[in-house]
């Protein structure tokens, strides 16, 4: 389901998978939808007309999506899950929307390395080669596609609810910041350079999702085991409210 991200109005919904869906993304100019389902599949749709444009067969659940950051009209989409591979889809050879394959669609970065499901990926807006995976191993990663290797690896302490690119400057982190929730912490990474960390918190308690504002100095949590959302002092590391 498509809303405004101002009002919250209804604009229109995606109908096609047969599965719940666990990710949804729009790319950077609003033209396209990705989703990433248990039934297996990636679909991608144009978000004016609601067609779906392509179908990306999987061999397990897909339950990352994620569009290269700040390209229009992308001709690319990342896609990862319980199958463990992070795989970069060519659009423009990927098959329509029955979901037919040539086999020369995609590519996979980092083949065995991730131990688990990944849970979350996020393409890097200040380079357009680099992207992050949070996996279930507990483990964040950047990779270089031109590579294809990892450039950088950081073990958080908890099992990652959530990793996200904020676009508030944190510390002079012109590009962003990853924020990440994992077990009883929060991490601030650097969105421009892979694997420094700028800060970190253990909050105490379970946190599933974080979202960082640098100009305000505040940080907001969601957790799974209630339903506030709390807001923190981003130096100090207090709880402000709910």
């Amino acid at each position: 389901m498509l809303r405004d991200g101002l009002t919250g109005d209804w604009i229109g919904t995606f109908v096609g998978h047969k599965g719940a869906v666990w990710s949804a993304r729009v790319s950077a100019d609003g033209s396209l939808a990705a989703t990433g389902s248990a039934d297996f599949s990636a679909k991608v749709w144009d978000t004016f007309t609601g067609e779906q444009l392509h179908t990306l067969q999987h061999n397990h659940i897909v339950r990352a999506v994620a569009f290269p950051a700040l390209q229009d009209r992308p001709i690319s989409l990342a896609t990862g899950g319980m199958e463990k591979k992070l795989r970069i889809w060519d659009l423009t050879r990927a098959g329509a929307s029955s979901g037919t394959s040539s086999g020369d669609e995609c590519y996979e970065v980092g083949a065995g390395e991730h131990g688990q499901t990944i849970k979350s990926i996020v393409w890097s807006a200040a380079n357009p080669n680099v992207l992050t995976t949070a996996c279930d191993d507990k483990k964040l990663r950047w990779w270089d596609l031109r590579s294809r290797s990892a450039i950088a690896t950081h073990e958080v302490e908890g099992t990652i609810g959530s990793c996200e690119l904020n676009s508030s400057i944190l510390d002079g982190s012109a590009n962003g910041t990853l924020s990440v929730a994992a077990g009883n912490t929060v991490y601030f990474f650097d969105g421009a350079r892979p694997g420094a960390l700028l800060d970190s918190k253990n909050l105490g308690q379970e946190i599933a999702s974080v979202s960082v504002c640098g100009s305000q100095r505040r940080f907001v949590t969601g957790s799974a085991r209630d339903t506030f959302v709390r807001v923190w002092d981003l130096d100090s590391g207090a709880e402000i409210g709910e």
